[in-house]
Order: C-alpha cells, then structure tokens, then sequence
C-alpha cells in the first residue's frame, strides 16, 4: 500500500514538474521579419522625341502651297516624314517657292505622268540632313545623288557664302534656311529643280502677264469743249491781229498827211 502511494506521488510530482513554464522546453526565437531592401527611385521615362511635321511646317511658311500640293498629291509627303521620324539619317528637302512654279508654263507639270511628278518631288531632296555649313565640303563630292536614286544627281556650289543647287536646266539659290535642326533641314529655292531625265529642253517660261488696260479717255487729252474753247481764242487772236494792222496802217497815213500839209 505504502508503495502505490510513491509511485503515485512520484508521478503527481513528475506531472507538476513536467507542467512548469521554467522546466518547459524553451521555445524558438520568433523568426524576424525580413529586413526592408531600399531600392533606388526607378529613373523617369525618357520624353517622346519630337518629331517635325513637315506637311503644317510647309503649311504656314514659304508660300510653298504649289510643292506642298504636289508632296500630298503624290503621297511623297509621307516618304520624307518617315525618313525624317524613323531613321538616323534625317532628310534635307529643297522647296520651290510658288513663283518659281509660277514661272514655268503650266502644262509642263501638268503634262507629266504620276510617276514623273513624282520622281521629280524626290529629286528635290537628300536621304540625310545637311545643314548649311556642310554644303562646302559637301560641293568636293560632286555630284550628290538624290532621293530620287543615282541617275538623279545634283551639283552644289558655294560661291562666296551663297549655295547655289544646279540641275540640268536650272541652277536656283537657297534664298533662306526655313528649318535646320537634325534630323530635319529644309531650304527655300527661288526656281524649280529640273532633271533632263524628265525635261529632254529647257521647259518654255510662263507667258507674261497682259497689260493692264488703259483707261477710255486720258485725262491730259482735250474734250470736245476744250476744242471749242481753243478754237475760239484762235478766233479771237487772229481778230486782235487784224485790229493791231489797221491802227498801224491809220498812223503811217496820218503821218503822210501831215507832212503834205508842211511842205
């Protein structure tokens, strides 16, 4: 009896031992929350490159309405906007000025087929940007092939600052730089490029303009009452003149008379 009461204070003793929080097996550490990484701001996104619209840019300065028309009406417009957006050669473009249209004939671009326009609108550009600095060194290789391919070549000359573009029937001036910033240059010409693939002669000039007509009656021309009154005064000297002979005539008998009377 004696015995099953130790054994069972020894296991309520061994129970309360076994149930202590000194005696308890010690617990983990709690795992630590994953220290924070600081990352660097993410850089900002690079600006959208700005493109030349070339179609308002032609718009708005010149007058280049006559080239600009022809540029849309053949769709070339978009040939030298793309080399202008999408590649890093840029396009340098010489622009006819309306006179210089106006200049030549008209039927000698409306006579041309779709694809002559159109080869002549790509033979006024480069397939790369060239500022006006460039021209110089840019003369030693002539001649410079065009937008139009090889057969379409144009000479450069720099005479004392001035750029001259020479084609086979025409040799015009940059008369001004319009815009000149890479990838995009564009320079205004006083005549038309004409290649002698498409012109076989020179292209005949425009008729000149009609006088103006002139008015219906001059104001320094005399009118019918001015005739009269002319003709009258003629009258009225040629009396006078008549008068004057007869009074001279009086005196000299006068005189003659009184000498008799003397004598």
């Amino acid at each position: 009896m004696e015995f099953k009461a130790a054994v069972f204070a020894g296991a309520v003793v061994a129970a309360v031992l076994l149930s202590s929080p000194a005696l308890a097996q010690k617990k983990s550490p709690p795992a630590l929350a994953p220290a924070t990484v600081s990352l660097p701001p993410s850089p900002a996104p690079a600006p959208a490159p700005h493109y030349v619209d070339l179609a308002e840019l032609l718009s708005v300065a010149g007058p280049f309405h006559t080239f600009l028309n022809y540029l849309e009406k053949t769709n070339v417009i978009e040939t030298f906007q793309s080399q202008a957006n999408k590649t890093d050669e840029g396009v340098t473009i010489f622009v006819p000025k309306d006179s210089a249209f106006a200049a030549i004939k008209k039927s000698t671009f409306s006579n041309l087929t779709g694809d002559q326009l159109k080869t002549l609108l790509l033979y006024h550009a480069f397939p790369r940007f060239y500022s006006l600095a460039e021209f110089k060194n840019l003369s030693a290789l002539n001649p410079v092939n065009t937008f139009a391919g090889s057969p379409y070549t144009l000479n450069l000359t720099d005479d004392m600052g001035s750029i001259y573009v020479q084609s086979m029937w025409s040799k015009p001036k940059i008369s001004s730089s319009v815009y000149a910033t890479d990838p995009v240059a564009v320079y205004a010409l006083n005549k038309v490029l004409l290649p002698m693939q498409i012109f076989s002669k020179d292209p005949p000039l425009a008729p000149a303009p009609a006088p103006a007509p002139e008015s219906a009656a001059s104001d320094l021309a005399p009118g019918p009452a001015a005739g009269k009154a002319g003709a009258g005064s003629r009258k009225g000297d040629s009396t006078s003149a008549a008068y004057s002979v007869d009074a001279v005539n009086g005196l000299v008998l006068a005189a003659a008379a009184s000498l008799m009377l003397l004598v």
